[in-house]
């Protein structure tokens, strides 16, 4: 009796110790998983930020879209300091995406389509330095596929102006005050109100016709 009470107190301890290791390992696969999702950045201007996120933000494999301000020396730079120009910043937003879910190419298509690329040095009714047009390369790979899809735009596009989008190494991101993070969200009436004054929607429609990006 005694012996086989041993037997089993130690056989239940076995199982315990296997149940034991089993759940950690499952626990450990879950948390390494989730760990492992791959992010990358991708940074882009487009004139008024606001107008940039909507496009980004519904994508599936998008995890954030931030608005803020790059390109310039200006450290840590307010609104009123952008927007009077000067800084050598221009509105943008950064995208944190999942590339097994959407590539960086896919992206560019948004970004194309969402955009006026025939000026430079400004966006719709936004004029000035501080509203020009980017694509802001986060390593190399980025860039030869940033200069691929300019030169295969200037061969499909639907209007005859050049293609002057600037294509340029990233810099320091400065995120925009919070008030204008997901302003179409938290304002949507001005935010629409504002969309439609600038003449957005009905400049791409000009450009790009059935395949304008929108809001």
């Amino acid at each position: 009796m005694g012996m086989l009470s041993v037997t089993g107190i130690t056989t239940a301890l076995a199982l315990i110790a296997v149940t034991a290791v089993a759940a950690g390992n499952d626990s450990m696969t879950k948390t390494t998983g989730t760990d492992s999702l791959k992010r990358e950045t991708a940074t882009f201007a487009g004139g008024c930020f606001w107008c940039m996120e909507a496009p980004f933000d519904k994508q599936p494999g998008v995890f954030s879209v931030t608005s803020g301000y790059t390109g310039g020396k200006e450290k840590n730079p307010t609104y009123q300091q952008v927007s009077a120009g000067g800084t050598g910043h221009t509105e943008a937003v950064q995208i944190v995406y999942d590339p097994s879910r959407i590539g960086y190419g896919k992206l560019l298509d948004i970004y194309w389509r969402n955009t006026d690329p025939t000026v430079s040095d400004r966006q719709f009714c936004d004029k000035g330095s501080q509203y020009r047009p980017a694509i802001f390369y986060h390593g190399e790979e980025q860039h030869l596929l940033a200069q691929k899809s300019k030169e295969e735009l200037e061969k499909t596009k639907p209007f005859r102006e050049p293609v002057v989008t600037e294509i340029t190494p990233a810099g320091e991101f400065y995120p925009a005050e919070e008030y204008h993070q997901q302003y179409y969200k938290k304002n949507p009436i001005r935010y629409k109100y504002y969309r439609a004054g600038c003449g957005r929607d009905r400049r791409l429609k000009e450009l790009w016709g059935k395949e304008a990006g929108g809001h």
